[in-house]
């Protein structure tokens, strides 16, 4: 039997995760078979320990839109239970890829939507998932371009000051595009993929302007893109193209704070044809520590945020 903790939750964050007369919490018992209980900021999960995991992932999801929007968007609960995207029992095809239930749901997601939104804490594999489907469908003869881009945002340092060209002063931000692609194709074929503009990885304000036709275009660190920024990304698909976005609201890096992203979890929740995902703590797939500091690092934002309740 396995026991976890979520701590520290103000009085406002604790409403808005537990929902109206608890109905969050009842909707995750009933899925994941878990013993819930909610007292004084403190959410306590108990059950086998692929189950908690799995429950302390989507309340720390759920949490992270809290604390980033202030509240959770409508049939959140329900698509991370058994709704929009059900995790798959068995592993056929592409979804062989994934390490965890949730990167698995995440690439039937990606199959089966033409737009997917995929939120989730640094170490998931949402941005590397994202482009091993791109490539398979450039292979494949399914789309006939791929297309990354990132938002020009600096995490902390100022960057406008590099030497060089306007492609050296962008290139530091887009350099984990190019080292996503890197892990999947070989140099040659990155090189070539690129003069041939087969793959193009350009930053988000670039997109203005165009329609692009039978392409996977991916946009990697969505919670650092504007409302408006984010609808201008959206509105480029054009016929046969498929689109993923990728973001973590943990780490929203934009001077105003206020993420598209967040915000369009709640504006397109109910749009047909776009699948949210929502991937937790238990799909980081990265060294072991990793998990542990972002453990560290939610424990010291509850802590905050109950010293300050």
């Amino acid at each position: 039997m396995a026991e976890r903790w979520i701590q520290g939750l103000t009085k406002q964050e604790a409403l808005a995760l537990c929902g109206h007369r608890d109905q969050n919490l009842r909707l995750l018992r009933e899925a994941f078979g878990v013993t819930i209980t909610a007292r004084n900021g403190n959410v306590r999960v108990c059950g086998s320990q692929k189950a908690v995991e799995e429950v302390i992932g989507i309340l720390e999801s759920a949490l992270a839109l809290i604390r980033a929007g202030g509240a959770v968007p409508p049939g959140f609960f329900e698509r991370a239970t058994n709704g929009q995207v059900s995790r798959p029992e068995k592993r056929e095809g592409l979804s062989t890829w994934a390490r965890t239930d949730g990167q698995a749901a995440y690439i039937a997601a990606m199959e089966r939507h033409d737009i997917v939104m995929c939120i989730g804490p640094a170490g998931t594999g949402k941005t590397y998932l994202a482009v091993k489907m791109g490539v398979h469908q450039l292979r494949s003869g399914s789309i006939r371009k791929l297309v990354l881009c990132r938002p020009a945002v600096e995490a902390g340092e100022k960057l406008g000051y590099l030497p060089g060209d306007i492609y050296a002063k962008v290139h530091p931000y887009l350099r984990p595009l190019y080292d996503a692609l890197n892990e999947i194709l070989t140099y040659d074929q990155v090189k070539r993929y690129l003069e041939r503009e087969v793959v193009e990885v350009i930053p988000l304000a670039y997109m203005r302007g165009r329609t692009l036709n039978n392409c996977f275009i991916i946009l990697d660190e969505g919670q650092n893109a504007t409302s408006a920024q984010l609808k201008m990304f959206l509105t480029r698909m054009g016929e046969g193209s498929k689109i993923v976005v990728t973001g973590d609201v943990t780490q929203i890096d934009i001077p105003s704070g206020r993420s598209g992203l967040v915000e369009a979890a709640k504006i397109l929740k109910d749009v047909p044809g776009i699948a949210w995902v929502y991937l937790g703590r238990a799909d980081i797939v990265r060294h072991p520590l990793v998990k542990r500091i972002v453990e560290a690092y939610e424990k010291y934002e509850s802590d905050k945020g109950q010293s300050k309740g």
